[in-house]
């Protein structure tokens, strides 16, 4: 039929617009705010491990891996740079000594209290050109993409997503 073909033509059309979109928005949001992470030392991925640990409190270390959505390698050089600079440490569970536990510092915790207002600024100065309003719709709709997405694919989903 015609039309189901218009359709799923339509769909694939605005499918494609929707990553390309997607893609185009997260890369201008990250020069936005890259600068001033580098101002304190920090990278994207250093700042998304800080800050997951800033919000939620000790984490495993495989919890914040996939918060922050990074290979398991990639966050252990991530946690040992920063153990290194004092921001956070490792701390085995004692209940399981299977499981590592990740928190911050008083160091750490110091450097958050500092860059995270400044962040949130600086990623409001970056979207002022969207509403309060439609950054809620558009955080509603995207949370509804990427929990389908995660099902699609046979990932877990927490409410968190």
């Amino acid at each position: 039929m015609p039309g189901r073909e218009l359709d799923s033509d339509g769909d694939r059309t605005a499918t494609l617009q929707l990553v390309i979109a997607l893609g185009r928005s997260v890369q201008a949001i990250e020069r936005g705010v890259r600068p001033h992470l580098a101002a304190y030392g920090l990278g994207m991925t250093e700042f998304a491990v800080l800050e997951v640990l800033y919000h939620k409190g000790a984490l495993p270390l495989g919890e914040i891996r996939d918060r922050i959505l990074v290979t398991g390698a990639s966050t252990t050089y991530v946690v040992k740079k920063l153990e290194e600079r004092r921001l956070m440490r490792r701390r085995t569970c004692a209940d399981d000594q299977r499981i590592v536990f990740g928190e911050l510092t008083p160091k750490g915790r110091a450097l958050m209290d500092e860059v995270f207002p400044a962040h949130v600024d600086r990623l409001r100065h970056v979207m002022a050109g969207v509403s309060a309003s439609d950054k809620r719709v558009a955080a509603q709709l995207l949370r509804r993409l990427s929990q389908h997405a995660r099902r699609a694919t046979g990932e877990r989903v927490t409410e968190d997503d």
